[in-house]
């Protein structure tokens, strides 16, 4: 591959993780901050990119690998997928936000796989030149995130924060500037041009002949149900962090992705050592091991336990997911190969992570007020505060609550009319009691987060158990089985 080509592959590819990254981990906030979405909505929101994971295949093997040239599908799908996200930035509401984003997705998830089909038909040895090449994903997420944060963080950019727009509108601006670079990429005609393709190909289905041994299906199981509470974690830990007050904390979520990096370099000798099955118990046990640190990062007040469970996502990401595709590819026969890993993703990435994330979003919810009592409070900048908020605001020696119902910044100090919440038999219920109140005096009241991370923590080390006894591991077949 001529450096030219590698150039423009690598530039291909930045700019590829940067639409993803701008706005995935501001997401969170900005829905329940500024467009006062429930925790179920935001938890519904986050499942757009699995359930796009589950259909992109479908395009992908069935139209772009046999009818378009590889560079022309991606340059239309990152147009329209731009302008989708930059309408989506103006929307206010769920009904119109969420199908726009499910809209983006469809068209975002497939460039994934296209982007690495692109690659690999420009490469003689993919195996040597790939990873260096797709190492600049990682790296445009780590730079994209932290310029966010940066960026929002420092008063002189005061218009710029994650709880508006306007990192939907960067992706948004980002994705077509890639689909217009997309036209430059070199010609790659469809590979599958002229076959029949059938749905069993497309998910990978014909891997399912694997299960016949209990050690994969045991192994299949676990790894859907560990996506699960895996996927609280990417709803969900932007938003806790920023909760508890840690600085910049959209910037200093991309320390996992640093030590993603550094695992992924270290793992080939803990893998000679432990094997496949400890590589993925110690997977299962991080993400357990790191919802506790955040459990006692709530209690305390302390952040260090929230920096080590950011840390620990090398652990968590590299030690599972790459194992698990690395076990996988030693099962699968030849003939099967890629269709194993195919079906793999599709159980994780696609299947786990929707029923993790939607289920994320009805438990936090269900710990949240109205429908339990805070037992902690963020003071926040009473400029942010808007109208629907939920807050909370000391009268005399009680604790008082309510919602914003509308704003009266012209007035000194500024103040707001709110709807106050009575008690009531399960949590709180709003009254007809109004109230006005100075924006200094609120308080965001917030989720019962200790509850919340021990249901994702004790889950996954219930599977690391229940994988540690019933997973069994032997060298693959090498050759097809008989039918």
């Amino acid at each position: 591959m001529s450096s030219s080509i590698r150039l423009r592959l690598s530039v291909m590819m930045f700019l590829q993780y940067v639409i993803w990254a701008a706005w995935y981990v501001t997401m969170g906030r900005y829905l329940g901050g500024q467009l006062n979405f429930t925790q179920e909505q935001i938890g519904l929101a986050y499942n757009s990119t699995a359930l796009a994971a589950i259909l992109s295949p479908f395009f992908v093997g069935m139209v772009a690998d046999r009818f378009f040239a590889t560079e022309k599908v991606l340059a239309a799908l990152h147009v329209v997928g731009g302008l989708l996200i930059l309408a989506l930035s103006q929307a206010t509401t769920f009904a119109t936000f969420y199908p726009l984003l499910i809209a983006h997705t469809l068209c975002y998830m497939p460039t994934l796989a296209l982007t690495n089909s692109i690659s690999f038909a420009q490469m003689k040895d993919p195996g040597k030149e790939f990873p260096s090449i797709r190492v600049l994903g990682t790296i445009s997420w780590i730079v994209t995130v932290w310029a966010i944060g940066q960026v929002a963080s420092t008063e002189r950019f005061a218009g710029f924060d994650v709880n508006t727009p306007v990192p939907f509108q960067v992706a948004g601006v980002m994705g077509i500037l890639m689909g217009l670079y997309c036209l430059t990429l070199p010609h790659t005609p469809p590979r599958a041009k002229g076959e029949r393709v059938t749905v069993r190909d497309v998910l990978g289905l014909e891997a399912l002949k694997l299960l016949k041994e209990r050690s994969f299906a045991v192994f299949i199981v676990s790894a859907f149900l560990v996506s699960i509470p895996l996927s609280f974690y990417f709803s969900f830990a932007p938003v806790f962090c920023g909760e508890l007050d840690m600085p910049n904390a959209t910037g200093k979520t991309v320390l996992g992705q640093i030590s993603e990096i550094f695992f992924l370099l270290v793992m080939p000798w803990f893998f000679v050592r432990l094997g496949v099955k400890w590589m993925l118990v110690v997977g299962m046990l991080s993400w357990g091991v790191r919802y506790l640190f955040f459990v006692l990062g709530y209690n305390t007040g302390d952040l260090w336990p929230l920096y080590l469970g950011i840390i620990l996502h090398g652990v968590c990401y590299d030690f599972f997911f790459v194992t698990a595709y690395i076990y996988t590819d030693q099962k699968a026969w030849d003939a099967i190969r890629a269709k194993a890993q195919g079906f793999i993703a599709l159980v994780t990435l696609g299947a786990g992570m929707f029923v993790g994330t939607t289920l994320s979003g009805k438990i936090v919810g269900h710990y949240s007020f109205p429908q339990v009592e805070p037992a902690k409070f963020q003071v926040v900048k009473p400029e942010t505060w808007v109208a629907g908020n939920f807050v909370a605001w000391d009268e005399g020696n009680q604790r008082a609550y309510g919602r914003i119902v509308a704003l009266q910044k012209d007035v000194t100090p500024p103040t707001a009319e709110v709807a106050v919440f009575a008690r009531a038999e399960t949590g709180f219920q709003e009254s007809t009691e109004k109230s006005v109140v100075p924006l200094t005096a609120f308080q965001k009241p917030l989720p019962r987060w200790d509850r919340i991370w021990l249901i994702p923590g004790l889950g996954a080390l219930l599977i690391m158990a229940l994988f540690m006894v019933t997973f069994q591991h032997r060298e693959p077949p090498k050759t097809t089985p008989n039918p």
